[in-house]
This record gives structure tokens, sequence and C-alpha cells, in this order.
């Protein structure tokens, strides 16, 4: 009886032992002294944020049974580094597009090939900037402020103007014949724009524009969804006047941004909220917000095609692990300081993404849904562009844009 009494009470010390150590541990990883996870040189903070829930939204989305994305035209390999959004001037003339290299590119045909019209930033150098393929990898990184990063790209149809919404330089703008882009506005109430990301131009000359984040840039934008912060700005410059003014704040990640074919309305994404939300600016609903639907991956940039309807590029799909750590901010608060690749522990949480774009019409019915779910095209996408009788694909990832005739 006494033995029994004896080992029971060792047993007692053993597991008080092993709870210590466990909270030892753990409080090792949640301090990371060494820096050893993927968010140790940050200010991680997770906050809870406003998403719908996994299963109700994947029970009604539409599915793509043929993968029709996937049969898509793969164009100019290897030619263009990271295309995030592809755009045509007032004389039909293109594709234009921003690269990850700091370049904005213009296809001038067979003979010609993709041909420089115009750079950011006045210290890109081929030297330090021109990594070809290496520049959608991580190798850009520290470069990227300075050879920039376009984004968003519009032409003011009535100007041949193009307005460019640079990562690292703000709003740009630069004339009809190319040459070294003007920056228009890089801060706000003396407080610098932090992460423009995409823009459109209203009639009266105003420029509506994102960005994305006042506490990460857009090497650390992964950062923005982990941690659920919303700090995010829509915001409108002004040419007369030279100013720049916030039309909404505290949002998560906005991204993509597309004025209505009768201006009465803008759409535009928070890719951290998984959500497609519309802006009334004009009428009597002018300042409202509404919700126009909720997706089932992460949005980027809307394009509007000549039926005033939107296709919106998304990178799909959630998953219910990710429900789980979206819902429960502590627990994204340890497992992301564990010490593995960031790579790893996604792989973990079961993402595999791919890509889907969705045409929505003026009151947020779906369309269509076009996916790729092996990856055939491209497993990351940017943006979607119907013209020409085609929809030509970008994306921020990869060496490639696709094509495929539509309707």
């Amino acid at each position: 009886m006494e033995k029994k009494t004896r080992l029971e009470h060792e047993d007692g010390r053993l597991q008080q032992h092993l709870v210590l150590l466990s909270a030892v541990v753990l409080g090792f990883v949640i301090m990371d002294p060494f820096k050893m996870s993927p968010v140790g040189e940050h200010d991680f903070t997770p906050v809870k944020h406003d998403i719908a829930p996994y299963d109700q939204v994947m029970a009604s989305w539409p599915h793509d049974n043929l993968s029709r994305l996937g049969l898509g035209n793969l164009e100019h390999v290897d030619q263009v580094f990271g295309p995030e959004s592809l755009e045509f001037d007032p004389l039909g003339n293109g594709p234009y597009s921003g690269l990850a290299d700091g370049r904005i590119v213009k296809w001038s045909g067979e003979d010609r090939g993709w041909e420089t019209f115009a750079l950011v930033s006045q210290k890109w150098s081929k030297k330090v900037c021109a990594t070809g393929k290496d520049s959608t990898t991580y190798k850009q990184w520290k470069n990227e402020e300075i050879c920039g990063r376009p984004l968003g790209l519009r032409f003011d149809k009535s100007t041949g103007n193009l307005y460019i919404a640079d990562a690292y330089h703000g709003l740009m703008m630069v004339g009809p014949d190319g040459g070294l882009a003007q920056p228009l506005t890089t801060q706000i109430d003396g407080k610098r724009i932090l992460f423009a990301n995409d823009l459109d131009i209203h009639t009266n000359g105003s420029i509506y524009f994102t960005d994305t984040s006042m506490k990460y840039n857009r090497v650390d934008h992964f950062f923005i969804m982990l941690e659920g912060e919303s700090t995010g700005r829509l915001l409108r410059y002004d040419p007369p006047t030279k100013s720049t003014h916030v039309v909404l704040d505290g949002l998560a990640f906005p991204n993509g941004v597309q004025l209505s074919k009768d201006q009465s309305f803008l759409l535009y994404t928070e890719t951290t909220n998984c959500r497609l939300m519309k802006l009334w600016i004009e009428g009597e609903k002018k300042g409202k917000v509404e919700l126009v639907a909720n997706l089932p991956g992460f949005p980027d940039n809307i394009r509007i095609n000549e039926k005033g309807q939107f296709w919106v590029a998304i990178d799909c799909c959630r998953t219910k692990a990710q429900e789980v750590l979206i819902n429960n901010p502590w627990m994204r608060s340890v497992y992301f300081r564990l010490p593995f690749r960031m790579q790893h522990l996604a792989r973990a949480m079961g993402m595999k993404m791919y890509s889907v774009i969705s045409l929505f019409d003026d009151k947020g019915q779906i369309l269509d849904v076009l996916d790729d779910k092996q990856g055939v095209v491209m497993k990351l996408v940017s943006e979607v562009r119907e013209a020409k009788g085609m929809l030509w694909i970008g994306t921020v990832a990869h060496n490639h844009i696709a094509t495929l005739p539509y309707p």
C-alpha cells in the first residue's frame, strides 16, 4: 500500500514536471528569442477578422467541373516576369504590363516583341534590377524598393497618359510616349503611402486607388493576411488640387478596385476577408458600403468588360484548417512562431493554391466561374481582362501570361 502511494506520488510529480516543461517550451516558442520562425523579425500580433464561415461559402459557390481555365494558352513564357496587370492603350495597342523587375513593358508585335515602355524609379539599373526569371523570387526582394514594383495599370482614354500604382513609389503617371514615370502622390497627412496596389480613373479625373497596409509593405504582404490586421485604405487623388483624400480606412488588405460603367459605385476586394465589396459614390446611397459576395479564396484585381460586368481574379481556396486559425488568433500566434519555413506551415494547413476567375454582374450575381485546379496555366492569378474576344490573364507570381478565347 505504501509502495503504491509512493508510486502515485512520483507519477504526480512527473506529470507536474511535464506540464512545467511543456509550459516552458510553449513560452520559448511564443517568445521566439532567436527569431527562428517565419514571423520572428516582425511585430506579429494576430487579431480575429471578419470573414464568412468556410462551409457557408463553399456550399453555395458554383464549381467549374471542366476546369476551363486550365485550357488556356501560355503566352510569352520567360519573357515577362510577374505581369500583374494587363492594359491596352486608347488605340488598342498592347498589352502593357508592369513587371517584377520594375519595368513597364509593351507588346509591340512578333517582330519587335516586348519593349520597355516606362520605368518607375530613377535608381533603376540593368545590373541591379534586370534579374530575369529570378525577379519573381525572393532574390529580388532586397532590391524591390530600389527598382520599383508597378502593380495596377490604367490608361486615361482621353489623354493617353498611363497611371500606375507602384508598391513603393505610390501613385504615378507617364505620358503616351513612355519614359520615366512621375510621382503624383506618395503620402497623405504626412504619412507615407506604404503599399499602393491598384487604381481606377473616374471620368471627372479623380483617381481611386488602394493602399493595402500602413504596417507591411509588398515584400511582407503575406503577414497582412496572417495577422489579420486592417490598416488598409481606399484613397482618392484629385489632379486639379493635387490633393489626396482617405475615402475608406480600416480595410483588411484592400486590393483591386474598379468603377462601374455608370460611375455610380466602385467595387474593391478585401483579400484577407475573402470578399468583394461595393462603395456607392453617387446617388441616394452615396457613401454606403455593401457586401457584394463572399469568395472561396483570396481575391486580387477586378476588371470590367464592355457589358459592365466584372471579372475577379481569385487565388483559391480556403481550407478548414485555416478557418480554425482565423477564428483563434492565439493559435496563429503560436503556430507561425514554430521554427519551420512558411511553405511547410502552409502545406500543413492543407493549402494547395490554384486559380479561379469569376464574372459578376452589377448586382453581384455570379455569371460564370472558370478554374484551373491542376495549375496547368497558373497557380496564382492577379487579373483578368476581357478584350479582343479573349481573356487576358496576369499573374504576380509567374513568368508568363495566359489567354483564353471567350466567350
